[in-house]
């Protein structure tokens, strides 16, 4: 299907508030879990996903953790400055920006920037009993960017030690509440391990050690890749079609280990969330582009516009060659893939996810994946009591 004939008012909804979760259940896989197989559905609760996953196939989920990545600093005015922090500018890197230990650039969003003349803005904090003295300095503010060095005067304190005391966890802003202490756990997933998203993979917040031995007794394997969930995950498309919509990069991690699993269970592959979805269909074309020019990005159109066709199980093998080759353990890229209406899924057989807000390009990924039912699948949703959004209910939906 052609992106100027995909029109955005064609995925919307109405979602009342009150079905948005603003909190999750007090025991994570007690949500329920609607199960979408060839038109059909039936309502479980979300302890039973190991009753409709095959024996012996492959789970991989994102093991993302969310960082602290809200700061406020105070002017002597008394004006509040919000700095939130979007990706690593200088070093590039995730982990090496936030291991720095004197000083790092990130690309920000900011609150009340017009209060935020030429001045560096200080705060002292407390971190592990050390005290330290936090500048923000604004470097480059054009072109809807801005570019923020954050300094500090103890070498002692890594920077993700320090916005892990100075900063705030970013919940989702439909939640209309304020970050509680009980985020700090329910918005992190039990597999969380690397730090980098400013928002969870959602889907994977109803996991428990419980459910992921459920699934390890039937013989299936799980495996973890990395993406960074960034802020344009919650971006609206404003526009009439999607053809004119700009996606959000996002910046992710694939073992060689994990490549060799993946490849070796293709056509048995359950995909935690939407973002292990972006995740495993950029690698088709990840491999297309590292064999030409060694680019390590997937555009957003380019699913539409590559006629090239080889069978996944060649651009996987080929990937796996080219980090073979240069001795490359753990392969880091971006991807800026728009999967709509009219997509060839690669790699991703069934898909756990929650469900989404209106007029999104997640909800057209989830039309995509579903040959356009995604209007039944909310409605049965909608009409049986289904909670929404980031600590609302889930669904599996097996192609």
């Amino acid at each position: 299907m052609n992106q100027n004939q995909i029109y955005i008012a064609d995925y919307d909804y109405h979602l009342p508030d009150e079905r948005i979760a603003k909190y999750p259940l007090a025991e994570r896989d007690s949500s329920k879990l609607l199960v979408y197989r060839h038109g059909e559905i039936v309502s479980v609760n979300f302890r039973n996903l190991a009753d409709f996953l095959p024996a012996n196939s492959l789970l991989v989920c994102n093991n993302t953790k969310v960082i602290n990545a809200r700061l406020l600093f105070e002017k002597q005015s008394g004006a509040t400055i919000e700095i939130f922090l979007l990706e690593p500018y200088l070093p590039v890197d995730y982990q090496l920006a936030l291991s720095a230990s004197d000083s790092c650039q990130w690309k920000c969003m900011i609150g009340n920037q017009k209060k935020w003349k030429n001045e560096i803005l200080e705060k002292t904090i407390v971190c592990d009993g050390n005290s330290t003295n936090l500048r923000a300095e604004l470097l480059v503010s054009e072109d809807n960017q801005n570019i923020v060095r954050f300094s500090w005067d103890n070498p002692s304190l890594c920077f993700a030690a320090i916005i892990h005391s100075a900063g705030e966890l970013p919940i989702p802003p439909y939640l209309h509440r304020s970050t509680e202490k009980s985020d700090l756990t329910t918005y992190q997933t039990v597999y969380s391990k690397i730090n980098g998203s400013v928002a969870a993979p959602t889907a994977g917040l109803h996991f428990t050690p419980q459910v992921l031995q459920s699934l390890s007794a039937k013989n299936i394997e799980i495996q973890e890749i990395t993406l960074h969930v960034g802020a344009g995950t919650f971006k609206p498309v404003k526009s009439e079609t999607i053809s004119q919509h700009l996606m959000h990069a996002e910046h992710f991690e694939i073992s060689k280990a994990a490549l060799e699993t993946i490849l070796q269970n293709l056509g048995h592959i359950t995909a935690v969330g939407t973002t292990t979805v972006r995740t495993l269909e950029s690698l088709y074309y990840l491999a297309a582009n590292i064999a030409k020019n060694d680019e390590f990005f997937v555009p957003q159109w380019q699913a539409y516009s590559d006629k090239t066709e080889i069978p996944t199980e060649l651009a996987l093998q080929n990937l796996l060659n080219y980090m073979n080759d240069r001795g490359i353990e753990t392969l880091s890229a971006a991807t800026q893939i728009l999967i709509q209406p009219g997509y060839k899924f690669r790699l991703v057989n069934n898909m756990i996810t929650n469900f989404h807000q209106p007029r999104s390009t997640l909800l057209l990924l989830v039309s995509a994946f579903v040959d356009g039912q995604w209007s039944k699948i909310y409605d049965y949703a909608l009409a049986n009591d289904y909670r929404f959004l980031s600590y609302g209910d889930s669904s599996l939906l097996i192609n």
